[in-house]
């Protein structure tokens, strides 16, 4: 069932598959909506309650006009639905949004599925991120959108040929979410650091990365998974930072198999 859920400020586009037993919330990266997870939905639906959404200016939802947390949104979410504990299986941005949330309030945290993920705080990334905007804000100025596709894919869509002529289809996704990401500019805040207080995680954890990623994401998830206290780390040797289209069947399994831990 699609609705809107209400969060400070605005509202986000959510849909809940139904169904008893501990829901599973899908948090997408910032490098796709919610449409991301259309891959794995089938397999983790069948059995499963869950529940997806799309971040503020991604997908469904409005663009935002006011300063908002990810982590903050997440929780709203949370609210929405009535769920006083959910299994977590988030991406990149989801990740850092998921973490952040599990910091925060960890007893509504039953498991983490991390694929990919991203977190606040780690300094690893500072240098190359920086770079990174640069060179799209110059394409950005320069009205080149194709520019900023190609760019994007060439770092995080390397498992294809990391072109929009050999991956379309996350080529698709990517040119799908530049709007969010231009309309997010001054409204996205940076939720607390929360590298240095992954030893505190107590839920069962699973994280998925990328053996073709970018190599400063596969140093920062392997530190991630070395701090986090009993994490299972998994290495997708066919996956870039777009696990879901190129490993559907593995990232569905991981999850599963999480999901059982948690529950």
């Amino acid at each position: 069932m699609e609705t809107l859920v209400p969060v400070d400020g605005g509202e986000l586009w959510a849909d809940d598959t139904g169904g008893d037993g501990l829901p599973m919330v899908l948090v997408h990266p910032g490098v796709g909506d919610s449409t991301i997870w259309d891959p794995v939905l089938p397999a983790l639906a069948a059995r499963r309650r869950v529940i997806r959404y799309d971040a503020r200016g991604y997908g469904r939802s409005p663009a935002p006009g006011v300063a908002y947390s990810p982590a903050a949104d997440l929780g709203a979410v949370l609210d929405h639905f009535g769920l006083a504990r959910a299994a977590l299986v988030a991406s990149s941005m989801g990740g850092a949004a998921s973490l952040a949330l599990t910091l925060n309030d960890p007893e509504r945290v039953a498991g983490l599925a991390l694929l990919v993920p991203g977190v606040t705080g780690y300094d690893g990334l500072a240098d190359a991120d920086m770079e990174l905007y640069q060179q799209i804000e110059k394409l950005a100025k320069a009205g080149d959108t194709e520019g900023i596709v190609r760019l994007g894919l060439g770092l995080w869509g390397r498992a294809a040929g990391g072109s929009p002529e050999t991956d379309p289809l996350a080529a698709a996704h990517f040119r799908a979410v530049l709007p969010a990401w231009f309309a997010n500019i001054g409204h996205q805040r940076t939720d607390p650091p929360a590298f240095d207080r992954l030893g505190e995680i107590a839920a069962p954890t699973v994280l998925a990365l990328g053996e073709l990623d970018r190599p400063e994401v596969v140093r920062c998830n392997e530190e991630m998974a070395e701090r986090i206290p009993r994490c299972r780390l998994v290495r997708l040797a066919a996956s870039d930072h777009y696990p879901t289209l190129r490993e559907p069947e593995n990232c569905a399994r991981l999850i599963e198999k999480l999901y059982a831990e948690a529950g």
